[in-house]
């Protein structure tokens, strides 16, 4: 007899994963990937940007080797959507990927996150990676290669970015759709009721 996986989602389920909402447990990764520039620059690009896992695999240095300098963009065409969108990026974006191009051998047409083979990463390796390093700090959830793009939405809306704004970012086709993404609405309409002491 066949025993079969009860942890396996089944044909037909759709698997959610998390944001990483607490940011001591985003520090604690960057504390873990501290000594690997690859993976601490996968793992702050995919936090500080709207891109999708496999957009970031498609990075190449030469679409980010100007980065200098904080505010600066880049111009990417989705996977999924075929859109070209220009993204924005922030000073902990720009330094992890200037800390992993100090190798000068890279040429511009080098994926920017590559495999111990010299490959572009692939969205299932992503998924591993955030998953082991989540696992490893002991993070209780499901997490995975949608995380890191979730993290940057979850922390954008903490911070303030309007609704419409995450709506535009995410290309979602309504706010409803946006705030399921990012498991926020749950924890808003409680805290509506909470909020109310009439």
């Amino acid at each position: 007899m066949v025993e079969r996986n009860t942890n396996r989602p089944q044909k037909g389920d759709v698997i959610k994963v998390e944001p990483i909402k607490d940011k001591k447990a985003i520090a604690t990764i960057k504390k873990l990937l501290a000594d690997r520039p690859r993976d601490m620059a996968l793992f702050v690009v995919g936090i500080n940007t709207n891109l999708r896992a496999s957009d970031l695999v498609r990075l190449t240095v030469g679409q980010v080797r100007h980065c200098i300098s904080p505010g600066c963009e880049i111009e990417i065409t989705e996977k999924k959507t075929g859109k070209t969108r220009r993204i924005t990026l922030n000073k902990a974006a720009v330094e992890t990927i200037q800390n992993l191009l100090k190798d000068d051998r890279l040429s511009d047409n080098d994926p920017l996150f590559k495999s111990q083979r010299g490959q572009a990463l692939t969205v299932s390796s992503i998924h591993r990676l955030v998953k082991g390093w989540c696992r490893q700090i002991n993070l209780k959830g499901n997490y995975g290669s949608h995380t890191l793009r979730k993290t940057f939405g979850y922390h954008a809306r903490q911070a303030g970015v309007s609704l419409p704004i995450l709506v535009e970012l995410f290309n979602h086709a309504s706010q409803k759709q946006t705030m399921a993404y990012l498991g926020i609405q749950p924890e808003e309409i409680k805290d509506a009721y909470l909020a109310l002491d009439i």
